[in-house]
C-alpha cells in the first residue's frame, strides 16, 4: 500500500506550485500520474489530498482507470473543518494573512458522483475507515 499525502507531495513532487486553479490542477494531475503508475504495476495507493475541481478529479480517474479509482468525498462542513484545524490555516485566512484557501476564498466543487461520502460527523475515524474498507472489499479491491 502506498500513501500519497498532499502535504508531502507538495513539498517534493509539486514544489514550486502555488494555489492558483492551474497549479492545483497540475498538482492533482501529478498525483494522478504517480497513482496510475502504482496501480498499473499491481499496487494500491491512497491519495490523501484536497482536490477542489471536478475536472482534475476526472482526469485522475482516467489515468488510474475507473475500475481501480475510488473517490471518497469527506464532506465535513466548513465550520467543523475550522474548529478541527490543527495547522491554523483557516484562522490565518480569516485574518487575511493567507489567500486561496479552499472553501474560504477559493472554490470547492463537490464531487458529482463520489463512490462514498463521509461527513465525519456521524462516525469517528475508525468507523470511516471501516466504511472505506467495506466499499473496497465489495469491489474486490482489497
Amino acid at each position: 500500500m502506498t500513501l500519497l499525502d498532499g502535504d508531502v507531495v507538495r513539498t517534493h513532487l509539486s514544489k514550486g506550485l502555488g494555489f492558483s486553479k492551474n497549479d492545483r490542477d497540475t498538482n492533482i494531475r501529478r498525483i494522478g500520474f504517480v497513482a496510475s503508475e502504482v496501480v498499473h504495476h499491481g499496487g494500491a495507493v491512497i491519495c490523501a489530498v484536497v482536490s477542489p475541481y471536478e475536472e482534475a478529479r476526472n482526469e485522475a480517474r482516467q489515468m488510474v482507470g475507473s475500475e481501480s479509482f475510488v473517490l471518497v468525498h469527506v464532506a465535513t462542513p466548513l465550520e467543523v473543518c475550522e474548529r478541527r484545524d490543527v495547522k491554523g490555516l483557516y484562522a490565518k485566512a480569516r485574518r487575511g494573512e493567507i489567500t486561496g484557501l479552499t472553501g474560504v476564498d477559493d472554490p470547492y466543487e463537490p464531487p458529482r458522483a463520489p463512490d462514498l461520502v463521509l461527513t465525519t460527523l456521524d462516525a469517528d475515524a475508525d468507523e470511516c475507515a471501516a466504511r472505506i474498507e467495506r466499499l473496497l472489499e465489495g469491489r474486490g479491491l482489497c
